[in-house]
């Protein structure tokens, strides 16, 4: 794929965050309080999508748009990937952002997203640095 289809995947990808209010803080603040179900059926939805979408490929063998082989073993459930799960949770109530939104909320004016940005650039720059020492 060039760089300019992903550029396009990319906007439409942010317009579709952007009108759907997933990438709301107080849409994302309603979820952890358990205060409304909308964040929880659109999560539901993209569950069920890409669950239907990976057997669609599997049944048919569709390769990547490089002919690559798609993989889609599994990973091993572990202590890190929990304890990076729980902190991954809490950085998203904090925040209200998970990685994929944040540029949308750059990019409609939720300036107090560019502090998460910098976090998320932060934490991933120190998980490379800590990695080899992590369980």
């Amino acid at each position: 794929m060039n760089k300019y289809a992903s550029i396009i995947l990319g906007i439409a990808f942010g317009f579709i965050l952007t009108k759907s209010e997933v990438i709301s803080w107080f849409r994302i603040q309603k979820m952890f309080r358990f205060e409304e179900p909308y964040m929880y059926l659109i999560i539901g939805t993209a569950v069920i999508v890409g669950i239907i979408s990976v057997q669609i490929l599997k049944i048919f063998g569709i390769k990547s748009i490089t002919k690559e082989e798609l993989n889609f073993s599994g990973k091993v459930l572990n202590k890190g990937t929990v304890i990076g799960g729980i902190i991954f949770g809490i950085g998203w109530a904090i925040t209200g952002a998970c990685p994929g939104p944040i540029f949308a909320q750059i990019g409609t004016g939720e300036y107090a997203a560019v502090s998460t940005f910098v976090g998320a650039i932060s934490g991933a720059f120190l998980y490379n640095l800590v990695k080899d020492k992590l369980p």
